[in-house]
């Protein structure tokens, strides 16, 4: 169904969506949820080519290529998938549930983390994690760019170089003492973005060709009842990789709102939807935008409409004239 340039995939996913994301190249959509299934729509054709059930719900997926998946499952148990031949196999388990997954193309290593620790696997050794280590706390949210993998645990982000692991360059406490729900890493400079349950993002750029470092912190959710501020979590935040400096979040109220890292500015704001937003993700081209309207488990209050998934095309929404865009309100 069209509406207002966007194209929305409904009743085909009957849990919780946890993880979209497009694919290194093309524009199919992978989609991993809680009914235990790993989906594969070809978002040009409107279409499910894949749908591949599991025994364990399924917390989060990525690609390796356009052909080869995999998922982390409450089972502890890490999934390949052949995407064209229909193939899945194990390749290793954690020893408790498995939260969160990413792959490294310049090292060929697949990250995964669990409530039992972080391992790194080199793909091309069968069935043998290369590096375990315990992290001593749960990973919120963690995010892969280039050789940088980057961690958020409780209020503290840590970025690890994936080629010498035994500790972190670099540590910081965005948020203080906010509990942080999901790190994006910026994948055209070094930096990151959080996202805290209190409905702020704190975003840290380092430019090494000047001194011109951003750092700031500021409400994603700046709409008030009686003068107070929502708290509504930030599920998921994406940078465009069409304009340099934009990025989206999405939050727990419903809402995907465009922003402008360099000016600090709101571009734009998407229509409200019927869930919370649970994932988002461009293409590679960010010429569109999917957007997972999923309930997420985080409060008893979330609205349980059927899950969603939003596509976007990014041409009929202008984020190039930024003057006009709101302030994002301070921290």
């Amino acid at each position: 169904m069209k509406r207002d340039g966007e194209l929305q995939f409904e009743n085909q996913i009957w849990d919780a969506i946890s993880r979209i994301q497009f694919a290194p190249s093309g524009n199919n959509l992978l989609v991993s949820s809680w009914d235990s299934n790993l989906r594969l729509y070809d978002v040009d054709n409107s279409v499910l080519r894949l749908e591949a059930p599991s025994e364990a719900a399924l917390l989060d997926c990525c690609f390796q290529d356009d052909f080869v998946a995999f998922t982390a499952g409450s089972d502890g148990l890490i999934r390949r998938y052949n995407l064209h031949l229909g193939i899945i196999d194990t390749i290793g388990n954690h020893d408790d549930i498995a939260t969160c997954i990413g792959y490294a193309n310049e090292t060929c290593q697949l990250i995964t983390v669990g409530f039992d620790k972080l391992l790194l696997w080199d793909i091309r050794v069968e069935n043998a994690p290369s590096c375990s280590k315990i992290l001593g706390a749960e990973v919120n949210s963690m995010s892969v760019s280039r050789l940088n993998l980057t961690v958020g645990i409780g209020t503290s982000v840590h970025i690890y170089d994936l080629r010498y692991f035994d500790k972190p360059v670099a540590s910081s406490e965005p948020h203080k003492c906010t509990q942080i729900r999901c790190v994006s890493s910026i994948p055209y400079t070094r930096g990151f973005a959080v996202g805290s349950v209190d409905g702020r993002v704190a975003l840290q750029i380092s430019d090494s060709s000047s001194s011109n470092d951003i750092e700031f912190i500021f409400r994603c959710t700046p709409k008030s009842v009686d003068g107070r501020h929502h708290l509504a979590s930030v599920n998921d935040i994406i940078f465009s990789p069409l304009v340099q400096g934009a990025f989206a979040t999405g939050d727990n109220e419903g809402y995907v709102i465009l922003w402008d890292a360099g000016t600090r500015k709101r571009l734009i704001e998407l229509p409200k939807y019927p869930n919370s937003v649970a994932s988002l993700s461009y293409n590679h081209v960010g010429q569109l935008l999917a957007v997972a309207s999923s309930y997420t488990y985080q409060e008893a209050k979330e609205i349980e409409e059927p899950p969603c998934i939003f596509i976007h095309n990014m041409d009929n929404i202008s984020t190039k004239s930024v003057s006009a865009g709101k302030s994002a309100s301070g921290s």
